[in-house]
This record gives structure tokens, C-alpha cells and sequence, in this order.
């Protein structure tokens, strides 16, 4: 069972002891394990928790801070992976978000922290660290840790692969003490502005973060909610009508209108105008024919008796073709062998006689 605080920042790590059982005598100082974490039923965390783990020999954390909509009681499955022996460990933490003790931290402030990573700050000695260095500039021994927020969930981009270089971490303090005066004049309009123009802040104390952070204080805000925000005016409920404007003037009646006459014309005249082409193009393919008898006027006389030539004797081959025992044309008859130079008999049936003899 787990208590976190509605307002404080919660830190668990998962390490591989707590779900792979490891003898005493294994020589490896670390196993491969990595974890994945949901809400039970759910296929992911609430929106308050996060998880993060750099590596798979390093332990993972969830971190967050709940706020008071997730008061009560909360279920997280976590799955640990074994990555050299593939056995998989299920563990169930049950989380009871509770008011915070103690008295209220109405000043809270925000740093930006480049030289960590989130993951380096979550352990309770790193953040203790960071709390005892900001004792040098706001009073010590009342500051707790109130969210730690990772820069790439705030915009930021991963670095380039050259040592030294880190993702960032926002760390926001609270605290029930008023602001310093170093905090008020690093988080002062000026400084801020000297910051846009991209000259140093101003820093009238000593920067007691040096030498283990590095805080860009062009990102320090500074939240006072001691003095309640005054209300907003309370809106006044009308009668539903606008005033009188002099430039918007609807009109207040609409004349009854007959759309008879646009529905006729709608309908009547698309139909006028197809039926007009459908007679104008029967015009043209029945009434503009020019006949056959203004043909044969038309055509010499000559080309006229060849053409009736070739279709007589078109006509009188199919009357031969239909009845074979007609006599043959003249114009078929073999009058001699040219090979052999014999002749037909004069009174043979020239009808049975094929057309082209037998060559022997």
C-alpha cells in the first residue's frame, strides 16, 4: 500500500529485486529487467503518473503528482521482463492518493534544470540535494518537492550523442515562505526581458546550485497563490434580444411569396429545349435525305450502264448458283481444250460439262 499526496510529488522505483528472486551467490551485479506499468483495466497509466527507465540494468520510476480529482484509490499493474532468462513477474501496488499534512505551500517556483536527466533526479538523495541548494536562496528547512516534470514533455529535444549533454528536468518547489528577494528579481519582468534580448538575467545572489546544477534562470517562474484571486464579475442574464444596433437591421416581416411560377419555369424550360433539339436533329436525318432518283440524275450515263450491267450478271450468277440445270452462258463455254486443242461434240450436254476440265 502506497500513500501519495494530492499536491506532492510521488517517487516509486521498481527494481529488479522486488519482482525477479535472485540467489545470493550470483556473480552478475546486475539483472536485465525492464517493467511495463497500466491502471488496472486500462491499457495505460493515469494521467498523473509517469514511468520512465533509461536502460534495462538501471531501475524504473513512476513519478507524478496527483491533484485532487484523483483522490482515492488507484491500482497499478506492473509487469516486470527478465531479459536474460524471459521470465515475466506480475505485481499489483495499490495507490491511496490522500490529502497532504502540515500547512499549505501557497509560493511555489519552478527551475529548469539542464544538467540532469529526470530519471537522476528522482532518487530521494539527488532531490534532497536540490532542495538543500535552493535553502541558500529562499529560507531553508520549510521547501518541499511539489512536481518533477522531464523537458521533452514540455517541448524539448532529445541531444545530440556528445557527452555532457542532458534532456533537462523541471523541479517545482513550494514552499509556506514568502519569495527571496533574489527570486523576485530573477523572476521579474526585466529579467525576463534581458533574457528575450539575450543578455544574462539578473542575479543579485549567490548561485548556491553550482557546481552539481546547472539552472537556466531565463526559465524560473514564480507562483504566488497566497492572495486569492479576486472573482470575475458576475454576468447579468438578459431578456434575449439584441440591442439596437444603427448598422444591422433584419427585417422583422417576410411578404408570402408564389413559387409557381419558378417551379413551372424550373421544370418547363430544360423540357422546351430538349424537345426543340430531338425535332431539329429529326429534321436533319429524315427530312434532309436527297433520294434516289436525284442520284441517277445526277450520275453519268455510262457509269449508270455499268453499274446495271454488273448487277445483272450479279444477279442472273445467283439464279445459275441456285439451279444448276439451266444452260450455261455463252460466255462460258469451252469451246476447245487449249492444251490439247480437242473440241466438245456440238451435241453434247454442255449443262453437265464443269467449268474447268480435267487436266491429264
Amino acid at each position: 500500500m502506497l500513500y501519495p499526496l494530492i499536491g506532492r510529488v510521488f517517487i516509486h522505483t521498481l527494481g529488479p529485486a522486488s519482482f525477479v528472486d535472485l540467489p545470493d551467490t550470483d556473480p552478475r551485479p546486475n539483472t536485465l529487467v525492464t517493467f511495463h506499468a497500466h491502471l488496472l483495466g486500462h491499457p495505460d497509466l493515469p494521467r498523473w503518473l509517469h514511468y520512465t527507465q533509461r536502460s534495462p540494468s538501471q531501475p524504473g520510476f513512476l513519478y507524478g503528482t496527483p491533484t485532487l480529482e484523483d483522490r482515492g484509490q488507484q491500482i497499478i499493474e506492473v509487469i516486470a521482463y527478465n531479459r536474460e532468462s524471459f521470465e515475466t513477474t506480475r505485481n499489483r501496488l495499490v495507490l491511496l492518493v490522500g490529502e497532504p499534512e502540515g500547512p499549505s505551500l501557497p509560493y511555489e517556483a519552478e527551475f529548469l534544470v539542464q544538467s540532469h536527466d529526470v530519471e537522476e533526479v528522482l532518487p530521494s538523495p539527488i532531490g534532497q540535494r536540490f532542495l538543500t541548494a535552493l535553502g541558500g536562496l529562499w529560507v531553508p528547512g520549510e521547501l518541499q518537492l511539489l512536481n518533477i516534470t522531464s523537458a521533452l514533455d514540455r517541448g524539448g529535444r532529445v541531444p545530440l550523442p556528445i557527452e555532457g549533454r542532458k534532456e533537462g528536468v523541471y523541479i517545482q518547489v513550494g514552499s509556506a515562505s514568502p519569495f527571496s528577494t533574489c527570486l523576485k528579481v530573477v523572476g521579474s519582468p526585466a529579467s525576463h526581458d534581458r533574457c528575450t534580448q539575450g543578455q544574462p538575467p539578473l542575479l543579485s545572489c549567490y548561485d548556491s546550485f553550482v557546481p552539481h546544477f546547472k539552472v537556466d534562470w531565463c526559465n524560473v517562474s514564480l507562483v504566488d497563490k497566497s492572495v486569492p484571486a479576486l472573482p470575475g464579475p458576475v454576468p447579468t442574464w438578459g431578456d434575449g434580444i439584441l440591442e439596437h444596433d444603427p448598422y444591422f437591421c433584419p427585417p422583422t416581416e417576410a411578404p408570402d411569396r408564389d413559387f409557381l411560377t419558378d417551379a413551372l419555369i424550373t421544370l418547363l424550360v430544360p423540357l422546351l429545349v430538349a424537345l426543340l433539339l430531338t425535332l431539329i436533329l429529326a429534321y436533319i436525318m429524315c427530312c434532309r435525305r436527297e433520294g434516289v432518283l436525284k442520284r441517277n440524275l445526277a450520275t453519268s450515263d455510262i457509269q449508270m450502264v455499268h453499274h446495271s450491267t454488273i448487277h445483272g450478271n450479279t444477279e442472273e450468277l445467283r439464279q445459275m448458283a441456285a439451279n444448276r440445270s439451266v444452260p450455261r452462258p455463252l460466255s462460258t463455254l469451252p469451246m476447245f481444250n487449249v492444251r490439247t486443242g480437242e473440241q466438245l461434240p456440238p451435241c453434247s450436254d454442255i449443262a453437265q460439262v464443269p467449268l474447268i476440265l480435267d487436266q491429264h
